[in-house]
């Protein structure tokens, strides 16, 4: 793991070489001091936050992902997603021709019914089985779109668009840069197709998550804002999909905001949120399917909060704001959101100076989402921290014990 951290230093420090940039440069573009950039170019600094992560690798004109070595090296079982990403990737590059499929495809009404198994999948956290299920539902989805016309045709738009959506999501949590980048174009294509006056908003949605990497804060709150404004109007006439996705949208920019280091912002746009599921808890009407998968819900806008937190290095608020937390509140969202949750407060017990709390939440983020949480830069991250204050605590008592028993004499 201390490995890890010295070779993310090292790739650092070539990239830094590369562009012929000194160390005293890096640190001002930063908002630094050299002597940071020196240590983390040694390996001795954590890159324990997205921001701090996406900033230097912009600053260093290179993918987050080059920098951290990231997909990591796993076990050839754990590997089998790259099989399944393949896969996923034949199917949205070859969107504009005729799809490969035998037989009658399914109706639009039988693909949605499909979706459902997406969702489950993906609010277990399993994303291999979902990377595996996507490409024949892709395939099927395409194939009715040439064979029908009118409603029917939108809606198999729609659930094209949704399957990109899946492999968008799926892709970011194994760092998958193609996929990420493919999913979301196709996306982009099939949305406004799908007549559906959401699905626009939500492509918009998965854009802004792209914008992350390159540290784009302001842009990413803008794109926000747009997808916002398309969907304001149902948001008003309280539409429970539009309000679901107002307040997702929400979210996104509070995140945005927060990466971005305006605080204040950030809880502005917390604060719109939770009036969102505030609205979606007064809905008394017919049970509405979300056809989406935006997961929002008041659960949902707390661990954001504290997520948004931890993000302005605030680890006091996120683990005050987590005391008075509804533990029902947090058992009530999906595994993969819960896996987020506690993999946050591990990093928020870590620089908070509990290390043995920190590896219990890591712990329990793991059991909840090992897939997610094992691919996690910041969760791995956050384990290096532990690993080298636990090593360092123990050098220091031999020191001491050593000096006691005048072992250098």
């Amino acid at each position: 793991m201390l490995e890890e951290a010295e070779e993310i230093g090292r790739r650092a420090r070539r990239a830094r070489l590369r562009l012929g940039m000194a160390q005293a440069d890096l640190a001002a573009a930063m908002g630094r001091t050299q002597g940071w950039v020196s240590k983390m170019e040694r390996g001795r600094i954590e890159l324990d936050r997205v921001s701090l992560l996406n900033l230097l690798a912009t600053e260093l004109h290179v993918h987050p992902n080059d920098l951290i070595g990231r997909p990591f090296s796993n076990s050839p079982e754990e590997n089998q997603w790259q099989v399944a990403a393949l896969a996923v990737l034949r199917e949205l590059r070859r969107y504009d021709l005729v799809p490969v499929f035998e037989g009658t495809p399914r109706p639009a009404a039988k693909l949605w019914q499909e979706t459902t198994r997406l969702h489950r999948l993906s609010d277990a956290a399993a994303m291999v089985a979902l990377l595996k299920t996507l490409p024949d539902l892709l395939r099927e989805s395409r194939a009715l779109i040439e064979v029908s016309a009118g409603r029917e045709r939108e809606e198999a738009y729609g659930v094209y668009a949704l399957c990109c959506k899946h492999a968008h999501n799926t892709a970011h949590a194994f760092g998958h840069r193609e996929l990420v980048t493919m999913a979301c174009e196709r996306a982009a294509w099939a949305a406004p197709l799908s007549g559906d006056p959401v699905l626009p908003a939500v492509a918009d949605w998965m854009r802004v998550r792209d914008m992350w990497t390159t540290a784009d804060w302001a842009d990413a709150i803008t794109l926000s804002d747009q997808a916002i404004a398309s969907v304001q109007q149902g948001y008003e006439q309280g539409e429970p999909l539009a309000v679901r996705a107002w307040g997702a949208f929400q979210l996104r920019a509070a995140v945005s905001a927060g990466r971005g280091g305006s605080s204040s912002q950030a809880d502005d746009r917390i604060d719109h949120a939770r009036a969102a599921a505030d609205r979606l808890a007064e809905y008394t009407g017919p049970p509405v399917f979300d056809r989406h998968a935006v997961k929002f819900s008041a659960g949902n806008v707390q661990i954001h909060a504290i997520s948004v937190a931890l993000e302005t290095r605030e680890q006091g608020k996120a683990l005050a704001m987590n005391h008075r937390t509804s533990p029902e509140l947090v058992a009530g969202l999906p595994s993969s959101r819960q896996g987020h949750h506690f993999m946050d407060l591990a990093r928020a017990w870590m620089w908070d100076g509990n290390r043995e709390r920190a590896l219990t939440e890591l712990e329990r983020a793991e059991r909840l989402a090992p897939q997610i949480v094992r691919n996690h830069p910041i969760a791995r991250s956050t384990l290096r921290s532990i690993v080298y204050a636990e090593r360092t605590a123990a050098r220091e008592k031999l020191r001491r014990m050593s000096d006691r028993f005048h072992l250098d004499g």
